[in-house]
């Protein structure tokens, strides 16, 4: 289509990140509501939760499977890969699996989709979450719902890549919490063939799907945007080849939605004007709930800090600011998406979460933190750390994130921008039918710019916004100053980086520290020991700079615990206890580290042992706790493990700090 090939997929104008931003992203979401309410006698069976199928019913079908019934009748195996045109999805059911063994499930999400405690040891719910039963279709009829598999592209490592799609994933139904009435998407990863699988084979290693299984869980419960995991099965008869000959396995994962930003890239590098409006007016009225969800226009969007939090409820068919830079409802669903990916990349920096594969086919619409591979959180800071040893140029190291995860938002607004551009023209119907003229391109393209310029401004507003939120509960201060920029949160994670101390360690430690310990420099000096490693401090100057470095930032931050927790010269007891309070519900006892999740993996495919997923579990499930054994969740005693929790949640092994591994999954 014309507008395809005049804006180029190069950023536009003005769309650099801005030096604020660059800093910024070595530094560093709203939470996405999951419910943490006990009644674990609540629920219902797999079988009796609400189903329902609107992503397939909206939607656009493969026309080689245009119903359910066609696709059912095809033998499996003659379902494979191949190109894919004209749709958004194709009907495809899992390949049945022999013997599975359900390995674990998270109480979390068994609340969080309604599922009542203790069906995940029904035959039904095992054969669900392995694909050896298809939840809504009648076999006799050779109807009723039915599961599928998405068609999306995607730039990966920057370059255009082509047809990807769910080569392994194949969603099942979505279903609705009667008590929360938050919709979640199911969807088995590993689950066999599909026609998007390319040269894969459709399935899953255990290693792989034990990691994703427990950070999926894991960042939910920090408050960061995610993906989440119901179970982990093994499939003992599954041998797969990677690295290695590896046992396969299925994860059962669920979201508000699967859409990512490689959606609508395939449809725009096919010039599919029709499937790109039909998408992106589901997102908005399925996914989001309406359109007037959306974040209205903002009172100055060249200076969005200026500007107070948009309203929403804007009606559909308005249209919003001067004729340059008029927003219609296709601009405030592109701003929506970036709004929630600014949150979310600002709580990742926070918490010191990598990706390892920011790819468009892995960013979500939604904003949630989606599809992990060689994920990882931070041990010794270092903002150019990757988790993924194949990204030699370091396009997904930590302090990059921020700007790739716009750079990917361009792609989008690339895609959407004639949408956008056409402003009230939107809706004219030569318009939807045949896009615009040679003379008609020129404004419509400069508006579009205009409006993708203004989001980017907006994106680094809601992101630095958000870190800032977060790092100043983080350090525990009840308000954030325009100096903590600088003298706190930068002067800090520089002091970690050359002192190469442990991220999370550090905050959890800071969390405990008394302000009376630090009334001398002596004494903060003493004190700054307990944020090195036992094998003291490895980084530039050694322990007795470190000593003084540390000491030195302490004491600007008890100078700031002082102003906002006393009086200025002193804080109480009691406040400084409420502090300590506050600080350990901003920062994390437990995280599931590299080197963690791979004595998990070696001790479950190994070992052949099963509670340690339980355990792992439990403690990610719950990461502010001090300690997990003895303790009751949920209503249960739990046993636990005291020296294993010690291990966890102490001192990274030297061999274990800043791991990485492959994409290969």
């Amino acid at each position: 289509m014309l507008f395809n090939r005049i804006l180029s997929r190069s950023s536009p104008r003005s769309l650099l990140l801005s030096r604020p931003l660059q800093r910024a992203q070595r530094l560093g979401a709203l939470q996405m509501a999951s419910s943490t309410t006990n009644g674990a006698t609540t629920g219902a069976s797999i079988n009796d939760i609400p189903k329902s199928w609107n992503f397939t019913s909206k939607l656009s079908a493969d026309a080689l499977y245009p119903t359910p019934a066609d696709s059912h009748k095809t033998p499996r195996g003659e379902i494979g890969p191949r190109m894919v045109r004209d749709a958004i999805f194709t009907w495809v059911r899992p390949q049945p699996t022999k013997e599975p063994e359900l390995l674990a499930v998270s109480p979390a999400a068994m609340r969080d989709l309604g599922i009542r405690a203790g069906d995940e040891k029904s035959a039904d719910f095992v054969a669900t979450v392995a694909g050896n039963k298809i939840q809504g279709w009648d076999e006799e009829k050779g109807e009723g719902g039915y599961p599928w598999a998405q068609c999306y592209g995607g730039f990966q490592f920057g370059s255009w890549a082509g047809q990807l799609g769910d080569g392994r994933a194949i969603s099942l139904f979505e279903t609705t919490n009667p008590e929360t009435g938050v919709r979640y998407e199911l969807q088995l990863k590993g689950a066999g063939l599909t026609p998007y699988s390319r040269f894969a084979d459709g399935k899953a290693v255990l290693r792989s799907s034990i990691r994703e299984f427990v950070v999926s869980e894991a960042l939910n419960a920090l408050g960061i945007p995610t993906t989440r995991a119901l179970s982990l099965t093994l499939l003992p008869h599954e041998k797969v080849f990677r690295e290695t000959i590896e046992p396969g396995a299925i994860v059962a994962r669920f979201a508000q939605t699967w859409l990512r930003i490689g959606n609508f890239d395939i449809l725009r590098a096919r010039g599919d004007r029709k499937l790109i409006r039909q998408l992106a007016t589901y997102l908005a009225e399925d996914v989001f709930g309406g359109w007037e969800t959306l974040p209205a226009r903002l009172e100055d969007p060249d200076k969005p800090t200026e500007s107070p939090t948009p309203q929403r409820g804007v009606p559909a068919d308005k249209l919003e600011g001067p004729s340059e830079s008029a927003e219609n409802r296709f601009t405030r669903l592109y701003r929506e998406i970036a709004r929630r990916n600014a949150l979310t990349v600002a709580k990742w920096q926070a918490y010191g979460f990598m990706n390892g594969v920011l790819n468009t086919d892995n960013t979500s619409l939604f904003g949630l933190s989606i599809d992990f591979g060689p994920f990882a959180f931070m041990d010794n800071f270092d903002p150019m750390y990757t988790p993924n040893h194949d990204d030699s140029l370091l396009r997904y190291s930590y302090r990059n994130q921020p700007s790739i995860i716009w750079w990917n938002l361009v792609r989008l607004g690339e895609s959407l921008g004639e949408l956008m551009g056409a402003a009230e023209g939107v809706d004219e119907e030569v318009f939807v039918k045949d896009g615009v003229t040679e003379e008609q391109a020129p404004p419509l393209i400069a508006r579009a710019e205009k409006l993708i310029t203004q989001t980017g401004e907006e994106y680094k507003a809601v992101f630095l916004a958000e870190y800032k939120r977060v790092m100043t509960a983080r350090i525990g201060l009840k308000n954030f100053k325009e100096s903590d920029f600088d003298q706190l949160f930068s002067e800090l994670l520089d002091t970690m980086e050359a002192l190469e101390l442990d991220f999370n360690l550090f905050f959890r430690r800071l969390s405990v520290v008394k302000i009376s310990e630090l009334e001398s420099e002596q004494a903060r000096q003493d004190k700054a020991s307990v944020f090195f490693y036992q094998d003291g401090v490895t980084g530039f100057g050694g322990e007795e700079e470190g000593r003084k470095r540390v000491g030195a930032w302490l004491e600007r931050w008890r100078q700031r615990i002082l102003e906002d927790w006393g009086d200025g010269s002193g804080v109480s007891e009691e406040a400084d206890a409420e502090r300590t309070a506050a600080m350990k519900k901003a920062n994390p006892s437990f995280i599931p580290r590299g080197w963690i999740l791979d004595e998990v993996i070696r001790r479950v495919e190994k070992e052949k042992e099963r509670d340690v997923l339980d355990r792992v579990m439990t403690m990610a499930l719950h990461p502010f706790e001090d300690s997990w054994a003895g303790r009751e969740f949920d209503g249960k005693p739990y046993d636990g493990d005291r020296e294993e929790e010690r291990r966890w949640i102490s001192d990274v092994p030297k061999v274990g700090r800043a791991l990485q591994c492959s994409c290969s999954s």
